[in-house]
């Protein structure tokens, strides 16, 4: 059976690990220093007696200051009979005491040394000490670094858990966004993504229960038609032709019905279409099709259709139908709504944020206050079930994109409907 991976559990242990590994490298350095620099201190000691010796000077003219250093040092006259110049030391024990011996060339025409050897037992026994010292010291540290390390790991995952518990105790009926300046700078996009979320969410839910409501309210009002219009026909015997004129307006009604059942239907279509997998798509390129393909629909209804596209090329990663869907909705309201003899204009620049695509009508604008995104929501004088800015707003955010409708400000009559697509998941390519 798999265990699970615990962040807190690997960041504890690569830390104890660290930190003990740091400390027992440290004190290693610090006892071999210690210990180095004693035993070079006696043996540049015991180079000094020898040149004393060599020279017949007096030992206690070494340092009269301190006589009894000159205590515990044994010196003999040795012959080895191959010649050797250098100057060897070594520590030997004898009787759990430590001697440390020089062996120093004293006159090389007779093959002689001088051997001296000096007790360093209270020597050896301060360096076990400072060793068992180090060794306490390393324990304490030890400890000291496993507490560090627990108490630094409960303070990184505090933020995750008060995160965690915020979101457990949120339901659709009742949702909060997190406050991220309450949090710490690393958790930051953490927090705004959940935050983003949170309020899609929201959305969601919000337009839902509207998109419910006005089902049940469109598909309502056709069937009392059509059921007012049989009780009328069938109160008293008509002629074929009011029979006739009673059928056509039911099948008219029915028509009616069946296109609000379609854009219902293509809610269920664009969320399947949410779950595509995303794929690397030249923006512009895309906007130069789809202005093709409406301008020759724009002059047909004798309208004009303009575009301008910077920069030349700007790649991203998403789904094409959503994308598609946006668009389209927008240019198809903008020639809906703008007479003949005008333009709608399509173009596209770089953002802030990323790219932002604009399709500017001169229609007969809109009211800002109304939430035009809202299912069935309609606005101007032409026909429409009022589902397609529903629907493009759901594109939008399934993108991460941004879409919003203005009136214009130039002093024409007409809308501004923008798209602005992330950067972040973006690539801009260098301009021709």
């Amino acid at each position: 059976m798999l265990t699970k991976r615990s962040i807190r559990r690997s960041f504890l242990i690569q830390l104890i690990v660290a930190s003990a590994s740091l400390i027992f490298i440290f004190s290693s350095f610090l006892y071999l220093y210690i210990e180095n620099s004693i035993y070079d201190e006696k043996h540049q000691e015991l180079i000094q007696y020898a040149k004393k010796i060599a020279n017949n000077q007096a030992l206690v003219q070494i340092d009269p200051d301190a006589p009894d250093t000159v205590l515990g040092i044994e010196v003999e006259i040795i012959q080895i009979n191959k010649l050797n110049q250098d100057i060897d030391l070594y520590e030997s024990t004898k009787k759990r005491r430590t001697y440390l011996t020089l062996i120093y060339p004293f006159n090389f025409d007779e093959l002689s040394y001088l051997k001296i050897t000096k007790e360093i037992t209270h020597t050896k026994k301060l360096l076990d000490k400072i060793l068992r010292y180090i060794f306490i010291i390393n324990i304490v540290g030890f400890i000291l670094v496993i507490v560090y390390a627990i108490a630094l790991s409960k303070m990184l995952i505090t933020p995750i858990q008060t995160i965690s518990s915020r979101l457990s105790n949120m339901n659709e009926h009742l949702m909060r966004p997190i406050k991220v300046e309450k949090l710490p700078q690393e958790f930051e996009p953490l927090g705004s993504t959940i935050n983003h979320l949170i309020a899609r969410i929201q959305n969601f839910v919000k337009y839902q229960k509207e998109l419910f409501i006005g089902t049940a309210h469109e598909l309502k009002t056709p069937l009392a038609v059509i059921k007012l219009k049989n009780q009328v026909t069938l109160i008293k015997k008509r002629t074929p032709e009011e029979y006739i004129e009673a059928l056509k307006t039911t099948n008219k009604t029915i028509d009616e019905m069946n296109i609000i059942v379609s854009n219902i239907l293509n809610i269920g279509r664009q969320e399947g279409a949410q779950l595509e997998k995303p794929v690397e798509v030249d923006v512009i390129a895309f906007l130069r099709e789809k202005a093709n393909d409406f301008r020759l629909l724009a002059e047909n209804e004798g309208k004009n259709l303009n575009i301008s596209f910077e920069p030349n090329g700007f790649m991203a990663t998403m789904q094409i139908s959503l994308l598609n869907q946006i668009v389209q909705n927008f240019l198809q309201n903008a020639l809906k709504f703008t007479e003949k003899e005008k333009t709608v204009t399509l173009r596209s620049s770089q953002s802030e944020y990323g790219l932002l695509i604009e399709i500017i009508d001169e229609g007969c604008g809109i009211d800002e206050s109304v939430d035009l995104f809202a299912p069935f929501k309609r606005q101007g004088n032409k026909s429409g079930v009022g589902l397609g800015l529903f629907l493009a707003k759901s594109a939008a955010d399934a993108l991460g994109a941004k879409i919003k409708i203005t009136n214009r400000t130039d002093g024409i009559e007409g809308t501004i409907s923008s798209l602005e697509i992330n950067s972040k998941l973006s690539c801009i390519l260098p301009k021709k």
